[in-house]
């Protein structure tokens, strides 16, 4: 599932190459027509992540709200700023414009450039957007649907806080962390509760428990508020990390040269995600994998007591 990383940079790319533009909406699938119906034609203003959930705004006040889900993913034509470091979305407006063709949902990759613009839709394609120089096609989502100005409000009033949507990353830290150590729940659970905090997924999930060194299942209510406090503000570090590098690299003890193979490499990013019975990389102990809440779960038990 994409993490709130990428949500982030799929708003970025949206923002740099179709916000201020007048778009043709329309769903080539056929199953979201009322719903593109009723903002075709008009400008896009804005383009927000919060945690998961992508949030576009048009000139009538009406918003696409978008939830990637398991499978969902955006595939992004034509005209695109080529957004550095990672490649995508994290550069300057005054970077050049290319002809590229770039699918970004649970990774980000460059996929075939079609010699003809704008491209034939492609499979079950849910929305386009569409200016005169680029596309952005939607497909796969588990939630996409357009709200009235109280809608989408509601809808981000349900969310936990993000860091990396709010002014206030400190004011915002608190509140997840009333939230988390308020209630009952293991910690490994709550993390992944979007109402607590939002747009952490399995990675994000893994890592920062291995970082600060806690054990998954610890209640909410027993974690300090120091370490719950921690945990955001790691949270905040990695998240912005992973907007600006396209991918979630966690391991903070490898060299440069590691780092640069790590680019490449996913196997090589995480200290404990997708290594189950494979060496804690610091107690050398098998990294356990389980279920919690219907994901897979992975953690050291010496490192994490």
């Amino acid at each position: 599932m994409p993490e709130g990383h990428t949500v982030h940079r799929i708003a970025r790319q949206l923002t740099q190459d179709l916000v201020g533009r007048r778009l043709a909406v329309s769903s080539p699938q056929g199953r979201f027509a009322a719903g593109a119906a009723r903002v075709d034609g008009q400008a896009l203003v804005a383009a927000d992540a919060v945690g998961k959930q992508l949030f576009c705004t048009f000139e009538s006040g009406d918003v696409l709200r978008v939830h990637l889900g398991l499978y969902g993913a955006w595939d992004f034509y034509g005209s695109l700023t080529p957004l550095v470091p990672g490649g995508f979305a994290a550069g300057s407006m005054g970077a050049p414009r290319l002809r590229r063709a770039v699918r970004m949902g649970e990774g980000e990759r460059e996929v075939p450039v079609g010699e003809v613009f704008p491209p034939e839709p492609v499979g079950q394609v849910r929305v386009r957007l569409a200016s005169d120089a680029t596309v952005a096609d939607l497909r796969g989502p588990s939630a996409c649907e357009v709200l009235d100005p109280a809608g989408a409000a509601a809808a981000i009033a349900r969310l936990g806080p993000d860091p990396a949507s709010t002014d206030d990353v400190a004011a915002a830290g608190e509140v997840m962390v009333d939230r988390l150590t308020s209630r009952n729940v293991a910690v490994g659970q709550l993390l992944m509760d979007q109402t607590v905090v939002a747009g952490i997924g399995n990675i994000y999930r893994a890592e920062l428990l291995f970082r600060a060194r806690l054990d998954p299942h610890t209640p909410g209510r027993r974690v300090p508020r120091a370490v719950a406090r921690a945990l955001w503000d790691d949270w905040a570090v990695l998240l912005a990390d992973g907007i600006e590098e396209g991918f979630i690299l966690t391991r903070e003890d490898l060299s440069d040269a590691q780092w640069a193979e790590a680019v490449t490499d996913p196997a090589l990013r995480n200290w404990v995600y997708h290594r189950a019975g494979e060496p804690c990389l610091v107690s050398g102990t098998p990294v356990v994998v389980e279920e919690m809440a219907t994901r897979k779960l992975y953690w050291c038990p010496t490192c994490q007591v």
